[in-house]
């Protein structure tokens, strides 16, 4: 065991330092794989449109350029414009710095308004600071004080040096550098991507061939569809924003709308920045407030709705990802990357869920960033219960019907919930309160959403069944009434006629048979507890009543249900029903073979 110990310890911390040395190298190295990235996300998008030009007998090198080409032509293209519409925006600034200085006069009106008093408090606030420590300055002798000795001031004059120029070159040429790398990048990976493809499928062995080409075309898939939608959902954003600043009148509205579209591909500050400039431009254009205030509105109940609706059901199965794990990602690759990484953060955080999805070393990243519960509805539940959060649990089972039949809510969810009770309740993990308030929520639970059921056996079904009584049987304790409950509600959901008999009138089970005669008896256990006393309740029961329909559930049962039943009904019973499902489907058999069995008498 100290062994295993140390081994894991070990393992984990060659993980830790293993993930200390990749972002680092992401962080260092970053001139090469950012463009890197890049590449590669516009291969997933560009790989189609090659594909078809090869289609057409276009050899792959001419295919590649004539993409790229046409690619770097249309965005060279909608810069050209933009560049053009924002100078000739900036020539026609001047026509309204009249009406920019009236506003900004507002805005600094000297009159008896709250915010010039306020203004005027802290100057005089600052004036009385600075006389005290004028005071304080003559009183130690400071220089250019009264007492102190007298100085001229000497004039500064700015020299530029060789080293700013070069940091301002640098700060030109970087983004020059990293777009070039990606043409450049982007040609070779889209011409030899099999190649790649087959190179990383070497480095991951060759007994991982059916993984990684499962992850590669998952992650493709994944990335491009994500895009496309994306591209869809900033081009309508955009052509909204065009006809809406059309209707209120502002000048530029194609320009504005192609720069809102852009932007929003940047997470989270696309948006506000998008919005500042035309807001600020209305405002200067016109003589009032409404049209800025409008242009404010139009993009603040816009993003509401994008970001809000659109996006969340459009995105959310293309990506995998949760909302915190979108978040930090964007956190993340900004940090590592800068402004450029938060454009990346989303892909490259979806090719780390899919890892995560297919090589189980990294399931902890789908774990912590993919979208999907990281525990089942049944253990949420029971967690839920363990936490006495009544509320929470009704929501985990309103969440769960939802998509589903209420026979697969009580065989998926509940069942197995009751089973984590039943263990960690022999293991006596559980106290005496909290056990009594997860079978008293799960009762009310139960009958709650029972209730809302429909009837689905037709009027004829029901007439035919209606002479039929079935009677259920819990073997063991509160647990077992639970799942007997489930059933009855179940059979009386579908027509039939049945009843349960407490768990605290157990012992008066043979006069309340007597009394209710019925036709069928089931027995009601929760694997793997009830098992020895519902073998001992079926003897009782066979004992006094040899012609007796009599029928088994051991719910959530892992082993052989035909053996399980054999051993308690002594080859009596030919298969005992592990699920509700199942043992609504054996109930409505015996019941057609009764009515059939009476019809013929």
């Amino acid at each position: 065991m100290a062994r295993l110990d140390s081994t894991r310890l070990l393992s984990r911390l060659v993980a830790m330092m293993t993930a200390v040395l990749v972002v680092a190298a992401l962080y260092l190295a970053k001139v090469v794989f950012l463009p890197l990235a890049f590449a590669i996300l516009f291969a997933f998008l560009l790989a189609p449109l090659v594909s078809s030009l090869q289609r057409i007998r276009l050899p792959r090198v001419l295919s590649v350029v004539l993409v790229i080409a046409g690619s770097a032509a249309i965005l060279g293209s909608a810069g050209w414009l933009a560049g053009s519409q924002l100078i000739q925006m900036a020539s026609d600034l001047p026509k309204y710095q009249a009406n920019i200085d009236s506003k900004l006069s507002l805005v600094h009106d000297e009159g008896n308004t709250p915010f010039s008093r306020a203004e005027a408090e802290v100057e005089r606030l600052a004036d009385g600071l600075g006389q005290i420590g004028s005071k304080t300055d003559a009183t130690n002798g400071a220089p250019g004080s009264a007492t102190g000795s007298q100085q001229q001031p000497v004039p500064v004059r700015e020299v530029p040096s060789s080293n700013r120029r070069l940091y301002q070159m640098g700060g030109i040429l970087d983004p020059v550098i990293t777009a070039f790398l990606t043409v450049v990048f982007t040609f070779f990976v889209l011409l030899h991507r099999e190649d790649l493809r087959d190179r990383l499928i070497r480095l991951t062995g060759r007994g991982h061939v059916n993984v990684t080409t499962l992850a590669l075309m998952d992650a493709g898939a994944r990335i491009s569809r994500y895009f496309r939608l994306q591209l869809a959902v900033n081009v309508t954003y955009g052509a909204i924003v065009v006809l809406a600043l059309y209707l209120i009148g502002v000048p530029h509205f194609l320009l504005f709308g192609a720069v809102a579209s852009i932007l929003r591909f940047i997470p989270y500050v696309g948006a506000p920045i998008a919005a500042l400039l035309p807001t600020i431009f209305a405002f200067a254009v016109f003589q009032g407030w409404r049209q800025g205030l409008l242009v404010l509105a139009v993009f603040f109940c816009l993003e509401v709705i994008t970001a809000n609706y659109a996006e969340p059901h459009l995105y959310g199965k293309q990506t995998g990802l949760s909302a915190l794990a979108v978040l930090v990602a964007a956190a993340f690759w900004t940090l590592i990357w800068g402004p450029v990484g938060l454009v990346l953060s989303v892909p490259l955080t979806v090719c780390l869920v899919v890892m995560g999805r297919h090589v189980p070393n990294f399931e902890f990243l789908t774990v912590m960033l993919g979208d999907q519960p990281p525990i089942p509805p049944s253990a949420q539940l029971f967690q839920r219960l363990l936490a006495r959060e009544e509320r929470e649990a009704g929501e985990i089972l309103d969440l769960y019907m939802e998509g589903h039949t209420l026979a697969q809510l009580y065989d998926d969810v509940v069942i197995p919930a009751l089973t984590m009770a039943e263990q960690n309740r022999h293991q006596q993990d559980l106290t005496e309160d909290s056990e009594r308030f997860i079978y008293r929520t799960l009762r009310d639970l139960i009958l709650d959403v029972g209730d809302r059921e429909p009837e689905t056996n037709s009027e004829e079904q029901k007439l035919h069944a209606s002479s039929t009584r079935i009677l259920c049987v819990p073997t063991r304790d509160d647990a077992d009434e639970i799942v007997g409950i489930m059933l009855t509600q179940l059979l009386q959901a579908g027509g039939l006629k049945a009843d349960l008999i407490p768990v605290e009138r157990d012992s008066q089970l043979g006069a309340i048979a007597e009394a209710a005669q019925p036709d069928i008896v089931f027995l009601s256990g929760l694997s793997p507890f009830a098992r020895g006393r519902s073998r001992r309740v079926y003897n009782t029961l066979r004992s006094r009543y040899p012609h007796l329909r009599i029928m088994i559930g051991l719910w959530n049962y892992r082993d052989d249900p035909v053996q399980a039943a054999k051993q308690i009904s002594r080859s009596e019973v030919s298969e005992a029903a592990t699920s509700l499902a199942e043992a609504v489907t054996q109930v409505n058999a015996a019941v057609a073979e009764l009515v059939a069995i009476q019809s013929i008498r």
